[in-house]
């Protein structure tokens, strides 16, 4: 991970906390193209859109898909304040998007949640889903005590 990309996860972090903010979950994406810069931007809204798919890296997919085609998203990056999930890395797979970063890791995040009732046990992340030899890298976790800070006392 270059120091541009941290840079970038930061940003993503930033969105992250803007999220909680307006009473959503704590996660926030950003899209950037080739040449470096951000595309477009997406905060979680599962809360305010009553929208359980509403997840920050998916709201990103459907702004990006809305303006580029699969082919034209191959060379930007996603860039995500935690480790995208199945569904997520779902959206990222068919919208073409050939590389993904992310801070906190999905294992970190389920720190948050304990053994409280209803809290997710088992949570595949794009680490596990998103290949290579599907044109896509994924690099993280990164900035993980960073991301984890928007996270803090949430959950609970």
């Amino acid at each position: 991970m270059t120091e541009q990309d941290l840079v970038f996860l930061q940003q993503a972090i930033a969105v992250s906390f803007s999220a909680r903010e307006r009473g959503n979950h704590p996660f926030g994406a950003i899209l950037v193209d080739a040449a470096g810069s951000v595309v477009a931007e997406a905060e979680n809204t599962v809360v305010s859109t009553r929208d359980v798919t509403a997840h920050a890296e998916t709201n990103l997919v459907r702004i990006a898909s809305a303006r580029w085609s699969p082919p034209d998203l191959a060379d930007h990056t996603l860039y995500s304040s935690c480790e995208p999930c199945a569904m997520c890395s779902g959206a990222i797979f068919w919208a073409g998007i050939g590389r993904v970063a992310f801070a906190l890791s999905v294992e970190g995040l389920l720190e948050f949640f304990g053994d409280r009732p209803g809290a997710p046990l088992n949570q595949i992340g794009s680490r596990r889903l998103l290949t290579p030899a599907d044109g896509i890298e994924v690099l993280g976790p990164a900035l993980e005590q960073e991301a984890a800070r928007a996270h803090e006392g949430f959950w609970s």
